[in-house]
């Protein structure tokens, strides 16, 4: 492993945040070194000596992660009570703002059938979601989209590495899903 790789092994250790070429390039004088490579070289290096860690592409950059095998450990050391655990009902929600953003109070409750105002506020307590802007119809009612923080925590690159709806359904293959779809469209 070189020098540089374990720089920015270390980075990678570090930071709260993804890392990014951009930051990369902020912290090194010069010869910047290229942050793919030395990930996908980590990356080998971590397989290779069967660790527990890797490090994933995640919101446009970079984190190191305990591989998912080990999550149920993870889960123990913390009593099984993370403080980022969320409700069924605010994960329903977070689903449907997902997959329909930007979407009002008013969408995501007729889909819902039930008040969403203490789903929101938790959401956005949380940082998975933030206000995107205001609808153009009558009332300008605030619209919703999912965050940065919403890509952090479900270890998501971008939206588009959501699942498609039809995969769901073609995954759980049960006519009552056909149903929830339908909402969604």
């Amino acid at each position: 492993m070189s020098k540089n790789d374990r720089i920015i092994e270390s980075l990678l250790f570090a930071s709260p945040e993804p890392l990014t070429q951009k930051k990369l390039s902020n912290i090194f004088d010069s010869d910047v070194p290229d942050l793919k490579f030395s990930v996908e070289r980590l990356n080998s290096f971590y397989n290779k000596n069967n660790q527990s860690i890797e490090i994933i592409n995640v919101a446009g950059g970079y984190q190191l992660r305990t591989k998912q095998e080990f999550s149920i450990f993870i889960k123990k050391l913390f009593n099984n009570n993370f403080q980022n655990s969320i409700s069924q009902a605010a994960l329903e929600s977070l689903s449907i703002i997902a997959y329909k953003q930007p979407v009002s109070k008013s969408l995501l409750e007729s889909i819902r059938g039930v008040d969403c105002s203490g789903v929101i506020k938790t959401l956005l307590k949380k940082s998975l979601i933030q206000i995107k802007g205001r609808d153009d119809g009558p009332g300008r009612a605030l619209l919703y989209s999912t965050s940065k923080e919403f890509l952090i925590s479900f270890g998501i690159d971008k939206l588009s590495d959501l699942p498609k709806l039809k995969e769901i359904n073609e995954i759980i293959g049960e006519s009552n899903f056909d149903k929830q779809i339908n909402a969604f469209k």
